[in-house]
C-alpha cells in the first residue's frame, strides 16, 4: 500500500507540475481582465455619483435622481411597479427598433461598401458621383424628415429611410478612403507573381482596405442607433425612440433617461460584436485589432 501511495503522490505532484503554468496564465488572464473591467466602470460610478450629488444638491424635480431611474429601468423591463403603458413593454420597443436599425444599417452597408470600392478604384467614377456625394453628405438628415413621410408615408419605412442616410456617407467614405490608400508597391508585387483581375482584388485590395471598411461600419452603426430616435418621430406607435418621445411630451424625464441607456446599451454590445468580427478578419494584422 506505501509502493501504491507513493506512485499516487509522485504522479499528482507531476500532474500539478505540468498544470501551474496554465493555472498561472489562467489566473493572469483574470486578473487582466477584471482591471479592464474596473478601469471601465470608473467614469460611469463618478458620473452617476456626480449626478446624484447634484440633484441632491439643488433639489431640482425637472432631473431625477438615479434611484428613480433605475426603478423606471425595472418597471419598463418587467413590470410590476407603475403598471402603466411602459410598464414590462421593453422586449417590444426594443424589438421594432432593432428591425429599424439593422434593416437601414446592413442596407447601407449593402450598398456603400461596394459603391466605396468602386470609387476608390476607379477615378473616372470618382469623378462622375463625388460632386453629387459632396452636395448631399451635408445635408442633415433631420431634413430629410417631411421627405420621407411624403415617399414612404408615417411608418417604419421611413425611420429605416433616415437610418439608411445617416449610416450611408461614414461607411462610403471610409470604404473610399481605405482602398484609395492601398500601397501601389502592393499592386507592383502582386503582378510581378502573376497577381491580376479578380484575383488581385481578393488578395491585395479586400484585405488592405478592411481596417479602413471597418471603422466605417462602426461609424455607420454608432449614427444608425443616434438617428433612430429621429426616424421614430414619423409617428410610429413603438420603438425606443417612440419611448423617449413620449416620456419627453409627458414630463417623464426618467422615461426619457431609460430608452436613453437602453440605447446606449444595446448600441455598445453591438459595437462589440462588430469589434470582434473586425478582430477575427484581422487576426493577421494584430495592430489593426480594435
Amino acid at each position: 500500500m506505501s509502493n501504491e501511495t507513493q506512485i499516487m503522490s509522485k504522479t499528482n505532484s507531476a500532474v500539478s507540475g505540468v498544470s501551474t503554468p496554465a493555472r498561472t496564465a489562467l489566473l493572469t488572464s483574470v486578473i487582466n481582465r477584471a482591471k479592464k473591467i474596473l478601469i471601465a466602470i470608473i467614469v460611469p460610478v463618478a458620473l452617476i455619483g456626480f449626478w446624484s450629488l447634484m440633484v441632491s444638491w439643488t433639489g431640482t424635480r425637472l432631473i431625477p435622481p438615479p434611484s428613480e431611474v433605475v426603478l423606471m429601468m425595472w418597471d419598463f423591463t418587467f413590470g410590476g411597479i407603475y403598471d402603466d403603458a411602459f410598464s414590462a413593454s421593453l422586449p417590444i420597443h426594443l424589438w421594432v427598433s432593432l428591425q429599424r436599425v439593422y434593416g437601414g444599417f446592413l442596407l447601407a452597408a449593402v450598398i456603400a461598401v461596394p459603391l466605396g470600392i468602386m470609387l476608390g478604384r476607379f477615378a473616372w467614377l470618382r469623378a462622375m458621383l463625388d460632386p453629387t456625394l459632396a452636395l448631399l453628405r451635408p445635408v442633415p438628415v433631420t431634413a430629410w424628415l417631411p421627405l420621407s413621410m411624403i415617399f414612404f408615408g408615417l411608418g417604419p419605412r421611413s425611420a429605416i429611410f433616415l437610418v439608411f442616410l445617416g449610416a450611408f456617407f461614414p461607411i462610403l467614405l471610409n470604404t473610399v478612403f481605405g482602398v484609395k490608400s492601398v500601397d501601389e508597391k502592393l499592386f507592383e508585387a502582386a503582378s510581378m507573381l502573376g497577381c491580376k483581375g479578380s484575383q488581385l482584388f481578393r488578395s491585395v485590395v479586400l484585405p488592405a482596405a478592411t481596417p479602413s471598411i471597418f471603422n466605417g461600419l462602426r461609424l455607420g452603426h454608432g449614427f444608425a442607433w443616434i438617428l433612430i430616435v429621429v426616424g421614430e418621430m414619423t409617428g410610429v406607435p413603438e420603438g425606443l425612440g417612440a419611448v423617449i418621445m413620449d416620456g419627453r411630451t409627458l414630463s417623464r424625464t426618467e422615461l426619457v433617461i431609460t430608452g436613453m441607456i437602453v440605447i446606449g446599451l444595446v448600441g455598445f454590445l453591438s459595437d462589440r460584436l462588430i469589434i470582434m468580427l473586425n478582430n477575427r478578419l484581422l487576426r493577421w494584422s494584430p495592430q489593426h485589432h480594435a
